[in-house]
Formats: C-alpha cells, sequence, structure tokens
C-alpha cells in the first residue's frame, strides 16, 4: 500500500513530541486516562502550561479528551498510538547514547524551541 506523504503534517505530528512536558505528559497517561489536576500534581506543572500542552497533543491527534460533568479526562487516541509510544522508548533504549552525545541536536534545541512556542 503506497500511502501519500505531506511533509508538512508529518512535521507537525513529530513536534507533538518533541517536548519534554509533553513527553512527561503522554507517560502520564499512558495506562489510564486523567484529567488536568491529576496530570498536574502527577508532574509537578502548573495549570496553564499543562493545558497548553494538552491542547497541543490534542491538536496533533496524539490524545482524546472526554467530558465527564466539569471535569475532561485526557486519553493516549488509540491502541496505534500507545505501540508507537511504546516503540520511541523501544528505539531510544537502543540508540541512547548517540543521542545523548549528539553535538547537532545540542546546538538545533534552543532555536527549535523558540519556533515550537509550546
Amino acid at each position: 500500500m503506497v500511502m501519500s506523504c505531506d511533509y508538512d503534517v508529518k512535521t507537525k505530528f513529530l513536534r507533538g513530541f518533541a517536548d519534554k512536558t509533553r513527553l512527561q505528559i503522554l507517560d502520564c497517561i499512558k495506562e489510564t486516562e486523567k484529567n488536568v489536576s491529576q496530570i498536574v500534581k502527577e508532574i509537578n506543572g502548573n495549570q496553564s502550561n499543562i493545558s497548553q500542552h494538552l491542547s497541543c497533543l490534542k491538536g496533533c491527534g496524539i490524545i482524546t479528551s472526554r467530558q465527564d460533568g466539569r471535569n475532561v479526562y485526557y486519553s493516549i487516541r488509540n491502541e496505534e498510538m500507545s505501540q508507537l509510544l511504546s516503540m520511541f522508548d523501544t528505539v531510544l533504549n537502543q540508540v541512547e547514547q548517540d543521542v545523548a552525545c549528539c553535538e547537532i541536536n545540542k546546538r538545533l534545541l534552543p532555536e527549535e524551541k523558540v519556533k515550537e512556542n509550546v
């Protein structure tokens, strides 16, 4: 099966994973859905910042939300997304030392942070 590739869309999707706080959020909700207060407490963040990151993750299609009364609960979108997150960890374990030593990533990181704004 040949799929068309829109590199702009792919880049936006992958940027959803390219932030420490967003990765912490994903790790926090990988087993069970949680509301903002639970996420804030678990990762020791502030509500405004966490809410912005949740909005980004939802906008990228990585997570979903459901309303239950006054609470909104967030969860990983589906099993394929959960498998992708597990695969990231598996691959990272294989290349972690190379990534940690990569000088190019160290130089690009601050610029990417400015571009991303979230």
